[in-house]
């Protein structure tokens, strides 16, 4: 609510009052004993000696002691009457209401009309200034003394650092490379997955050359109304050039510099191509002296307007990718130094266990190690603090509030020990990490991978091997229970292996049958096309290729878990009991330790048929 609309409510309301305090009261005029008329015949027949007049009411008590009292209708006869029959007369002055209350009631009205009409006024000269400051722009401005960040605070991306540190020299000292004749690209373009640091990287530029910083989103520029977008583009610019040297950086430029149509396309495109247009405009009409570097950042560089890439315009493209293991070693040691840490915390070892998690990713598994210390109110975050939030994030939270029967988390249990083992034995496969029966997110039970080191290729067998794993849950059900009792748990599990072994076939050449040949279009499954590229005689080999793979990792799986039976019971027994089980209690169990060496008392194991724990009795 605006000042003025308070205003007027409060007169509003104040005048509600006073009318209503002002108000007659009905109980006084309706409290007269004697008419008018009969105080008259009253007085003329002697039966009063006393009147009080008192404004408006006339009172007083007659001879015989009854009081009285009347209307005043200030008739001029009643006083001589009063005298003529020697009738004692007092008059009492009460308050006369004041000029200002006088006032304040004639004019009460024309001030609410005034002070509704000024309101109203008001608001619609606001709409206008709305309107006429439409067009402006809504970058923000960060001034040379508020950009803190320097290139110290951007970590595991070196590479990127290296290709923008000639822009800071420029903007440092552009008269180096004006004397060699060089022009610093007019603008930078970084390409990269959400949360790799392309923001904070635009902002460490502006940091470590001590220049302004505009910052703005590629949706603000665009709107319903035709023509507002070029207008805060230029406004901009125009912005940028009275703070030169600067840096303008445009967040998600592809929300406006995506590829411009062809004839026919109106609407919200007319309104997006005119600000595109109107941004190459700006962009080449920047004189050589202007030091004015414009940064962008998206992560569909192949959706942008060809216009926007081509040399004088956005010349240079950084790749700001995710970080290797080095890289995220060195973001968890920038956001860890803000946290204090306990002296168990290994960041190496955190890294490792991190693979393909984005800088955003790392410094919130940071904040989710300090929220979990502080549950646990410790004074300092310990590596099992950041495991939990490491688990957390990939695996989801534990729904410790889920009540499972006995049977079903056996079941469960000899699910993952399958997944554990055969992952384990099968080679060139990711080490097993965790294997844990608590339910998270979606799961029932997790078994958890983490590589040696970061990945680029990947070989046949490593795949085949993860299809055999993967198989390796649905293989231990059907061995202790029977085909009959096995249960829905696998279905991601069947549907990611039958991914792997089409993808195999289809599009990385590992049939033998169809050789080194792509038979699937990613395009055509977008559209749901139902055109193929091949004949159906091809559909029927890719088909039995997709068939073999599946069966042959099926059988290798099958074969694993009967020879390790032993180790299959001994794990499922170690989570019924721990419920999650690390890698060093995995490397006992599978070097043939028992249970009882595990630490664990087999007494207290939940009652099962023995055929469930006797190798001698698995079910076929």
């Amino acid at each position: 609510m605006s000042h003025l609309m308070k205003i007027f409510v409060s007169i509003l309301i104040g005048t509600i009052l006073t009318l209503m305090i002002m108000q007659p009261d009905k109980d006084a005029t309706e409290d007269y004993t004697l008419l008018y008329s009969e105080f008259i015949r009253d007085v003329r027949n002697g039966l009063i000696d006393k009147v009080t007049i008192e404004n408006d009411i006339v009172s007083g008590t007659k001879r015989n002691g009854e009081r009285y009292k009347t209307i005043n209708p200030n008739d001029a006869k009643m006083i001589d009457d009063l005298l003529e029959y020697n009738v004692q007369i007092k008059a009492i002055e009460s308050p006369k209401q004041s000029k200002l209350m006088d006032i304040f009631m004639y004019w009460t009205p024309m001030l609410l009309l005034i002070a509704v009409w000024i309101y109203f006024m008001r608001k619609q000269q606001g709409g206008m200034n709305g309107q006429m400051s439409f067009g402006k722009s809504k970058a923000k401005l960060m001034e040379e003394s508020t950009v803190k960040i320097t290139f110290q605070d951007v970590a595991g991306v070196e590479e990127a650092k290296e290709d923008v540190s000639e822009i800071v020299h420029f903007l440092k000292d552009p008269g180096k490379y004006e004397q060699l004749g060089g022009k610093i690209p007019k603008g930078v373009l970084m390409v990269g997955p959400p949360g790799t640091g392309k923001t904070l990287l635009a902002r460490a530029i502006a940091g470590e050359a001590d220049v302004p910083f505009f910052s703005t989103s590629g949706s603000d520029f665009v709107e319903m109304f035709v023509g507002v977008g070029a207008s805060r583009v230029r406004d901009m610019f125009a912005e940028a050039k009275k703070k030169a040297p600067c840096i303008i950086f445009i967040d998600e430029i592809d929300a406006v510099g995506r590829q411009r149509g062809g004839a026919g396309t109106g609407g919200g495109s007319d309104e997006r191509e005119q600000t595109l247009n109107q941004l190459l405009v700006e962009m080449d009409g920047f004189s050589d002296n202007e030091s004015i570097i414009v940064i962008a950042a998206t992560n569909r560089s192949d959706v942008l307007d060809k216009a926007l890439l081509r040399p004088g315009r956005f010349d240079r493209e950084v790749n700001v990718g995710l970080p290797d293991i080095k890289g995220r070693e060195q973001i968890l040691t920038v956001h860890l130094r803000k946290i204090p840490c306990s002296e168990d915390v290994n960041v190496g070892d955190l890294a490792r266990g991190t693979p393909g998690f984005s800088g955003a990713e790392l410094a919130n598994l940071a904040n989710e190690g300090a929220l979990c210390a502080a549950r646990d109110n410790k004074l300092a975050v310990t590596m099992d603090h950041l495991d939990q939030s490491r688990d957390k994030m990939i695996m989801g939270a534990e729904k410790r509030s889920m009540i499972m029967r006995e049977e079903d988390k056996l079941m469960t249990a000899y699910h993952e020990a399958g997944h554990a083992i055969v992952g384990r034995i099968v080679p060139d496969h990711d080490p097993v990490y965790k294997v844990s029966i608590m339910p998270r997110g979606g799961a029932l039970g997790i078994t958890m991978f983490l590589p040696e080191r970061d990945l680029y290729s990947v070989s046949r067998e490593k795949l085949e091997s993860q299809i055999a794993s993967l198989f390796g849950g649905r293989v231990a059900e059907e061995i202790i229970y029977g085909k009959n009792k096995v249960t829905t748990g696998a279905s991601n599990d069947i549907e990611r292996a039958t991914e792997l072994a089409r993808n195999m076939v289809t599009k990385w050449g590992f049939a033998d049958r169809l050789g080194p040949l792509k038979y699937e279009d990613e395009s055509q499954q977008m559209m749901m096309s139902s055109t193929q590229n091949f004949s159906e005689k091809t559909a029927q080999v890719i088909d039995e290729e997709i068939r073999y793979l599946a069966d042959y990792n099926y059988a290798r799986a099958r074969k694993i878990l009967k020879d390790n039976v032993h180790i299959l019971h001994n794990m499922a027994e170690a989570l019924m009991h721990f419920e999650t089980i690390n890698k060093k209690q995995i490397d006992k169990i599978m070097a043939g330790k028992k249970t009882v060496e595990l630490g664990i008392n087999k007494t207290n194991i939940t009652s099962q048929s023995a055929t469930d724990f006797n190798p001698s009795g698995l079910a076929t």
